[in-house]
C-alpha cells in the first residue's frame, strides 16, 4: 500500500477523526501523496461512513478512502464505494461487528484474523501504526498527536498505550506545532507542566468542542498549520467554541438531573431524551451523570420532525454498553460504540421500551448489583504521611487514566478548619483539615454547596487524589476531593447583631423561638416545609418534637437550661446557632447598687410619679438607661418597695428591708445575662462542644 501511495501523488484520502486525520495527512504528505481530508459533520452526516458523503467525495475525484477511528460498521457506504470502483481502507478500534465490511483492508488491533499483541489501541494509535508501516520507521514527531488522541479516547492507559502517551507527552511539551503553541498561550498552559490531566481537562475539551458544535475541520487545521497568523485565528476560534460548549453542557446537565430527580422510577440505567438538546455535547452530559450517580446513562435529543431521538451514552466497567445495546438492537435505528461509550438513534416510540429493556438487561446480567456511586480506595493515610516526596514518588506511575488510575486515598477523622466556597459562582469547595498540629489543604470541584454542611471543627473523613500545589516558590501537598463523610452533629455559627436574612432561605428545618415577639415578626419568612416552635412555657417545652433533621435556634433563651433540655430530647443532624438578642442584656449588664439606691431615693422624695408617660424623662434625669430603669422598678414592685396604680408610682412607707436578690425578676435577669454571655458571646468551639455533649447525653 505504501508503494502505491508513493507512486501516485494524485491520490486523495478522506479521513475521519481529528488527531487520526492529522497523523495520516502528514504521513501521506511525507511520502509525496496529495491529501484531501474530510471530517463528517455529526449533525448532517451522522457517525461513521455515510453513503451520500462517499458518493460526493468520489464524484470530486477521490481515488482512495481511508477511514479513521471508525468504519467497521460502515457496510453500506463501503459497498457503495466498491461498486463505484474505489477502494476503502478501514482503520478503527471500536467493537467489531459479527461481520466485517468488504473493504480493501480492515486495520484493527483485534481483527479476528490478526494476532496483534495489544488490542486496546486508540483510533489515533491505529493510525500511527499505519503511518509507521508507510514510513518504514517510527515517526516520533507525530507522537504529540498520538498522546492527544489516546488520552481523549479514554482507552486503557496500559501496555503500548502507556508507552505511546509517555513518549507523546514529552514531544507535546516541546511541540513545534504553531497551532498548539497558540492554544497553549490562550489557555495559559505552561509547556513544562503538560501531563495527561492537562490534555484530558484543558487541551482535549477545546479541540473536541469544535466538532461537537459543528464542522471539526478547524481542529485539524489548527494541528497541522504552519502559518502563525492562521494558528492564532484558529486557536481563538477553538477557545470560543469551548466556551459555547461549556454553556450548553451546563444547561443540559441541569435539565437532565432535574428529570432524574422528578422521576418516580429508580433506574439502573438512565435513558433521558428532550427536545432542543444540542447533540454535540450529550456525551459529556452522559459522563457527568455517570460520574455523579455511578449508573450508565443514555442522553438523546428529540427531533419531532423525524420522529427520532439521537444521542450518546456513557457507562461504567460493570456494564458493557455496546453489548447491552446489541441486545436491544431491534428497537434502535442505528448504534455503535464500545464497552464504555456509544452513539445511537432511536424511534421516539421506542424510547420507553429501550429504557425498560436496558434496565432488565442490567438485572439479568448481574450488573445492577454493581451500579451506584462507589469510590475505590487504594490506601488510608495520615496527613503526616502525605508529603510532597510521597506525591512525587506516586507520580512516577503516570500517565494515569483508564486501567491505570491515579491512587485514591482515605484520610479519617480530621478536624475541619477554614471551610469556604470559591469560584465565581461559588461552585467549588476549599478547606483546611487538621490532624493534631499538621494540616492538609483540600480542593473539591463542584463541591461548593457542601461547605454549608460542614461546621467549623467538625470531624470529617475525606477521599481523593493527592497533588502538589506550587505557589510563590512554596510546594505543598493538597487533596483533590472525590468524596467525604461528615461525622456526628454539625453545628454552625450564625450569631450576629441581626438575624441573617440567609436564615429564612433554609428549607425543611425546625425553627425555635424563645421570644413571642420575634416569632410573630418573622413567622411569614419561613418556608412552607419548615416548622415554627415558640417555647415560652413549660408546656411548650414538654410538647416540643423535631420534624426535620435541622434545628435552628433563632433567638436567645432566658436561661441555659432551656437549650439543655431541648437538646436532650432531640436528635438533630445539623444545628444552626443564631441566638439573636433583641435587648442585649449582657452588654447592658445588671444595674449596680448605686443605681438601685438612686431610684429608691427619688421615689422616696417624690409622689405620684407618672411612669406610664414620663419614663423616658425620668431615665434621662437619673442618667440611667431606660431598660435598666424599668428593671429596677419591676424589682422594687415585686419586693414591695413601691406601688403602681394606673401608671402612677409611689413609695411604700416603713417597708421591711429585703435583699434585692430575693426578687424573682432579679434572678431572671441574672439568668438572662448568663444565658446571653454563653450563647451569644462564648467562643464558638466552647458552644459547639457543649451542644454536642447535651445531645450525647440523650438516653
Amino acid at each position: 500500500m505504501g508503494e502505491n501511495l508513493e507512486n501516485d501523488s494524485r491520490g486523495y484520502l478522506s479521513l475521519y477523526g481529528v488527531t487520526s486525520t492529522a497523523v495520516l495527512k502528514e504521513t501521506i504528505e511525507m511520502i509525496g501523496g496529495e491529501v484531501n481530508y474530510y471530517i463528517p459533520n455529526r449533525f448532517t452526516d451522522g457517525y461513521g461512513p455515510n453513503v451520500a458523503a462517499f458518493e460526493r467525495l468520489i464524484e470530486q475525484g477521490t481515488q482512495l478512502i481511508v477511514t479513521c477511528d471508525n468504519g467497521v460498521a460502515g457496510h453500506d457506504a463501503i459497498n457503495r464505494a466498491k461498486a463505484l470502483g474505489i477502494d476503502v481502507i478501514v482503520t478503527d478500534h471500536h467493537e467489531l461487528p459479527s461481520t466485517l465490511p468488504s473493504a480493501y483492508a480492515v486495520i484493527h488491533p483485534r481483527h479476528p484474523k490478526g494476532s496483534y499483541p495489544f488490542g486496546e489501541l486508540s483510533g489515533v494509535g491505529v493510525a500511527f501504526k499505519l503511518a509507521t508501516a508507510l514510513l518504514g520507521e517510527i515517526p516520533v514527531e507525530l507522537l504529540d498527536l498520538v498522546a492527544l488522541g489516546t488520552i481523549a479516547d479514554l482507552v486503557s492507559l496500559t501496555n503500548e498505550n502507556r508507552a505511546l502517551v509517555m513518549q507523546g507527552l514529552a514531544v507535546l511539551q516541546n511541540t513545534q506545532r504553531v497551532g498548539l503553541s497558540a492554544l497553549f498561550q490562550l489557555a495559559k498552559i505552561k509547556r513544562e507542566e503538560i501531563d495527561e490531566e492537562t490534555v484530558g481537562f484543558i487541551i482535549g475539551p477545546r479541540l473536541n468542542a469544535v466538532g461537537r458544535l459543528g464542522d471539526a475541520s478547524p481542529a485539524v487545521e489548527l494541528l497541522t498549520t504552519f502559518d502563525d497568523e492562521e494558528a492564532a485565528s484558529l486557536a481563538q476560534l477553538v477557545q470560543e467554541k469551548n466556551t459555547e460548549r461549556q454553556a450548553y453542557v451546563s444547561t443540559i446537565t441541569n435539565e437532565a438531573f432535574d428529570m432524574i430527580e422528578k422521576s418516580d422510577v429508580d433506574s439502573d440505567v438512565y435513558v433521558l431524551a428532550k427536545e432542543d438538546w444540542h447533540e454535540g455535547v450529550l456525551g459529556i452530559v452522559a459522563s457527568k451523570i455517570v460520574g455523579k450517580t455511578g449508573k450508565p446513562a443514555l442522553v438523546m435529543n428529540i427531533d419531532p420532525a423525524k420522529g427520532l431521538a439521537k444521542g450518546s451514552g456513557r457507562s461504567i466497567p460493570a456494564f458493557n454498553l455496546y453489548n447491552a445495546l446489541d441486545a436491544v438492537r431491534e428497537f434502535t435505528t442505528t448504534f455503535g460504540g464500545h464497552h464504555m461509550a456509544a452513539g445511537l438513534t432511536v424511534p421516539l416510540e421506542n424510547i420507553e421500551r429501550i429504557q425498560n429493556e436496558l434496565n432488565q438487561y442490567a438485572v439479568e446480567n448481574g450488573a445492577a448489583q454493581e451500579l451506584g456511586e462507589e469510590t475505590q480506595i487504594d490506601s488510608q493515610l495520615t496527613i503526616e504521611e502525605a508529603t510532597v516526596e510521597v506525591v512525587e514518588e506516586l507520580n512516577r506511575l503516570a500517565p494515569f487514566g483508564t486501567d491505570n488510575l491515579k491512587p485514591t486515598f482515605l484520610f479519617k477523622h480530621l478536624e475541619s478548619q477554614d471551610v469556604r466556597q470559591i469560584g465565581g459562582d461559588q461552585a467549588h469547595l476549599k478547606m483546611k483539615l487538621a490532624e493534631g498540629n499538621v494540616f492538609l489543604d483540600v480542593i473539591g470541584f463542584q463541591f461548593g454547596p457542601v461547605a454549608e454542611e460542614i461546621g467549623l471543627h467538625s470531624t470529617v473523613s475525606v477521599v481523593g487524589k493527592l497533588a502538589i500545589n506550587e505557589w510563590n516558590g512554596s510546594r505543598k501537598t493538597q487533596l483533590m476531593l472525590e468524596d467525604l463523610a461528615i461525622e456526628g452533629v454539625q453545628v454552625f455559627d450564625s450569631r450576629s447583631t441581626q438575624i441573617p436574612s440567609s436564615l429564612w432561605k433554609i428549607e425543611e428545618a425546625d425553627f425555635v423561638f424563645f421570644d413571642q415577639q420575634n416569632s410573630e415578626q418573622y413567622a411569614h419568612l419561613l418556608s412552607e416545609n419548615s416548622y415554627r416552635h415558640v417555647l415560652t412555657t413549660p408546656d411548650s417545652f414538654s410538647q416540643f418534637e423535631m420534624r426535620t433533621t435541622q434545628l435552628i435556634f433563632v433567638d436567645c433563651p432566658s436561661d441555659i437550661d432551656s437549650v439543655k433540655e431541648l437538646l436532650a430530647q432531640s436528635s438533630p443532624e445539623k444545628i444552626i446557632a443564631c441566638f439573636y438578642s433583641r435587648e442585649d442584656l449582657y452588654l447592658n449588664g445588671m444595674p449596680n447598687r448605686s443605681q438601685f439606691g438612686q431610684v429608691f431615693k427619688y421615689t422616696a422624695t417624690h409622689v405620684d410619679i407618672d411612669v406610664r408617660n414620663k419614663l423616658k424623662l425620668l431615665a434621662a434625669h437619673l442618667k440611667i438607661k431606660e431598660n435598666n430603669l424599668i428593671f429596677i422598678i419591676s424589682v422594687f414592685l415585686e419586693i414591695g418597695f413601691v406601688t403602681i396604680t394606673n401608671g402612677v408610682m409611689n413609695v411604700v412607707k416603713d417597708v421591711q428591708k429585703k435583699e434585692l436578690e430575693q426578687a424573682a425578676a432579679y434572678q431572671k435577669r441574672l439568668k438572662q445575662i448568663q444565658s446571653e454571655n454563653f450563647f451569644v458571646y462564648s467562643h464558638f468551639s466552647e458552644l459547639e462542644n457543649w451542644m454536642k455533649q447535651q445531645i450525647k447525653a440523650t438516653p
